[in-house]
C-alpha cells in the first residue's frame, strides 16, 4: 500500500505503453450532410403530410358560385368564391375556397347559377400556396333543393 503522496506505479511491465495515434474517422462527412440536409427535408415533408391530411375542421357552407377558377403559375390549383346569403337583399359573406381534385371542380362548374353546398374540410398551417391559396378545401358539392 503506497503512503500518501506516493504514486502507484505497475512493476509487472518493464516495457513502455505504446502510443496510440489519434483515429481520424470519416463518420463527420457522413453524419453532417444528414443533419443540415436531410433532418430539415424530412422534417418539412412530415409537416406537409400532416397539414394536408389532418384537418383542424369541417363542415358546409350553403350558397351560390360566385367564382372558379385554375390558377397559378407553376402549381396550377383550382380557387372559387361562394355566395353565402343569409337574407334577400342583404349582403353576401364570401367564401373563399381551394379544389384539391378536378371532378370536384367540374361538379361545382356543372351547378354553377344554382344554390349549392360545399363540404370542406380546414386544413391550417399548409406550408406552401402550391397546395391551395386558402385552407378551406372543398371535398364534395351537392345542389340545394329551391
Amino acid at each position: 500500500m503506497p503512503q500518501e503522496g506516493q504514486a502507484l506505479t505497475d512493476t509487472s511491465s518493464s516495457s513502455p505503453a505504446p502510443a496510440v495515434a489519434p483515429r481520424r474517422s470519416g463518420r463527420w462527412k457522413l453524419i453532417v450532410p444528414i443533419v443540415v440536409v436531410i433532418v430539415p427535408l424530412v422534417g418539412f415533408a412530415a409537416w406537409t403530410w400532416i397539414t394536408l391530411h389532418v384537418s383542424y375542421s369541417n363542415g358546409e357552407r350553403v350558397g351560390y358560385i360566385q367564382k372558379i377558377s385554375h390558377k397559378g403559375w407553376v402549381c396550377k390549383t383550382w380557387e372559387g368564391e361562394l355566395a353565402m346569403v343569409s337574407m334577400p337583399g342583404t349582403a353576401p359573406q364570401i367564401f373563399y375556397f381551394t379544389v384539391p381534385r378536378d371532378l370536384v371542380a367540374r361538379k361545382i362548374m356543372d351547378a354553377a347559377g344554382q344554390r349549392v353546398a360545399l363540404v370542406y374540410e380546414q386544413h391550417r398551417g399548409v406550408p406552401s400556396k402550391c397546395f391551395g391559396e386558402t385552407e378551406y378545401f372543398i371535398t364534395d358539392v351537392r345542389v340545394v333543393g329551391q
